[in-house]
């Protein structure tokens, strides 16, 4: 930002000091803030979408996520999703599953003093491969689900998969299936009110069936530098919306 001076009758553009920007900066976040949590709207459960790539270099990326977790907290939002889309296409099963063990092990290790119920899912055929789950402390209510690679299509097609057996069991009967049958089938089951996409615009298909009723908030900003302040816009956002609900 700069600002003007007068010079002998010249305007001379001088830069506005570092130490003026930052306590402004803070001022509005404050306000800002503090709108946020008095509005009588609230946002329960966020979706932030990211690639792989956001997160695998130079540490910044994961950095960002764990301030990204700290700062929903203070906004009171229990319920964070994170889905990390990697790219599958030509790449090696062997490959593919070591880079999801590398970016759960990145995970687990930037989250693992968070006072929440975390689980890690990846999109891989073994069992032990698809969750990891580190439960949180006392009665805390927090949870952070982190998905590397497990889509909506997947996600419906194992519950799809689920029902099938069941009905070949004969548990249920084919005229059983419905949406709460479905529903009760999905890996993921809470509905997040706000799908944050950082750097892109490109849409998902994570909670493809759980989002149908979300609302988006796209930001050119780039992962690495995501703020607190674009967190804070992206919820006033969405406080300020007349959510149809699909009529």
């Amino acid at each position: 930002m700069l600002t003007y001076f007068p010079l002998r009758g010249a305007r001379v553009r001088v830069p506005l000091p570092a130490l003026m920007l930052n306590t402004i900066s803070c001022i509005y976040e404050g306000i800002l803030k503090r709108g946020i949590l008095k509005y009588p709207i609230i946002v329960k459960h966020v979706l932030l979408v990211l690639d792989e790539t956001d997160l695998l270099f130079d540490g910044v990326g994961m950095e960002k996520l764990r301030h990204f977790i700290k700062w929903c907290h203070a906004l009171e939002i229990d319920v964070i999703s994170v889905y990390i889309s990697v790219i599958r296409d030509g790449m090696d099963k062997k490959l593919l599953k070591k880079a999801y063990s590398h970016l759960r092990e990145e995970i687990t290790k930037a989250l693992s003093k968070e006072k929440a119920s975390i689980a890690i899912y990846t999109d891989t055929p073994e069992p032990a491969d698809v969750k990891y789950i580190k439960e949180g402390e006392g009665n805390n209510e927090k949870k952070i689900n982190i998905s590397i690679g497990l889509g909506g299509r997947s996600e419906l097609t194992k519950a799809i998969k689920e029902i099938v057996k069941r009905v070949k069991t004969g548990e249920i009967e084919p005229e059983e299936i419905d949406e709460n049958l479905i529903e009760s089938e999905l890996i993921f089951k809470s509905e997040p009110d706000l799908v944050i996409r950082s750097g892109a615009t490109r849409l998902t298909d994570f909670l493809i069936w759980q989002s149908v009723y979300s609302e988006f908030y796209f930001t050119d900003v780039n992962w690495t530098r995501f703020r607190k302040i674009d967190l804070l816009r992206a919820v006033r956002d969405f406080q300020l919306r007349e959510r149809r609900f699909g009529r």
